[in-house]
């Protein structure tokens, strides 16, 4: 039997933040992570009523206007959906939760336009320490772990390589995360190891790849696509050089990236790569036994039924 701690309990039922991108472009990764969770007897409760969480393009423009937007998030969480633990799949989420989380502890400046804000708009002000935001990796390695998962999954992935890409927002900047980096059982900022561990328990091969953390150019997508399509170029041809078969991800902007760059890189430069991207919910999802078309395969950009269907897992 598999033991439960007192945090998998908590964790059991969290507030679920999905954010913009899981809504459009990484409708995936919120198709198979509700999945998951269903399969698994894990509890979503969507935050009511939420807002973006000011991704990139509020935070070059007023980082205290993203904190603030980041922080009604959190707000509404624990006061209207009544949850102190809120799970945000997406990278540029689960960051900008973090910095806000930060930047209301440490920050008057940010404090005070925080409160401002949130009266005008006519909500409780979010104080720091009320919630406590995780990655989707966080609330599975929490609450089922890789025992869990092995009981459950069978090693299905048995003879699948993977290559584990965590993308640049997920570990930086380190003080943002105080959770990480405390010794045995904790996630690495410098060497990230928790989709290796969920993915490994479920039979899946772990190839060495030294890009997992490497920035894919998300952010200068439109106003350099070459940039991004050089930057994805070389994280595709890393994980191929390493033997992967496939890219594992836990991003909806690096998933989008990889696939769509993957298509430019061939046409305009003529570099083809053939590893297949999937979410890493969309491996366990398949792994716990669960269809492809249920865990949103089929909406990715990239075709892999066929390498699905060849190892067995349709």
């Amino acid at each position: 039997m598999v033991d439960i701690t007192e945090r998998a309990k908590k964790l059991r039922e969290v507030a679920y933040y999905p954010g913009c991108a899981l809504e459009g472009s990484g409708n995936g990764y919120d198709v198979s992570t509700r999945a998951i969770a269903y399969e698994l007897g894990l509890k979503l409760r969507d935050v009511k009523d939420w807002n973006c969480c000011g991704a990139m393009e509020v935070k070059n423009i007023d980082p205290k206007i993203q904190t603030y937007l980041s922080s009604r998030v959190l707000s509404q969480a624990v006061n209207k959906t009544g949850n102190n633990v809120v799970m945000a799949p997406c990278n540029g989420c689960y960051h900008n939760l973090k910095k806000a989380e930060y930047d209301l502890e440490n920050d008057a400046g940010s404090r005070e336009v925080v409160d401002k804000l949130s009266a005008k708009a006519g909500h409780k002000t979010y104080e720091a320490g009320q919630a406590e935001t995780i990655h989707a990796l966080d609330w599975i390695k929490d609450t089922i772990g890789e025992e869990g998962l092995r009981q459950r999954t069978k090693g299905r992935l048995a003879g699948m390589k993977i290559a584990n890409y965590y993308g640049c927002m997920y570990v930086r900047p380190r003080h943002i995360f105080p959770e990480k980096d405390k010794g045995p059982g904790s996630e690495s900022t410098s060497k990230p190891h928790f989709m290796d561990d969920l993915l490994a328990a479920a039979g899946a091969e772990n190839v060495e790849f030294p890009l997992k953390t490497a920035c894919c150019g998300g952010a200068h997508t439109l106003s350099d696509s070459d940039m991004s399509t050089k930057l994805v170029l070389n994280i595709l041809q890393a994980a191929e050089a390493s033997g992967a078969e496939v890219i594992a991800t836990e991003c909806p902007t690096c998933h989008s990236g990889l696939e769509m760059h993957q298509i430019r890189a061939e046409k305009r430069y003529g570099k083809k790569t053939n590893v297949k991207i999937l979410y890493f919910t969309q491996l366990l999802g398949l792994a716990l036994g669960i269809k492809p078309r249920k865990l949103g395969i089929q909406t990715n950009i990239s075709d892999s039924l066929d390498f699905i269907h060849e190892k067995g897992l349709t």
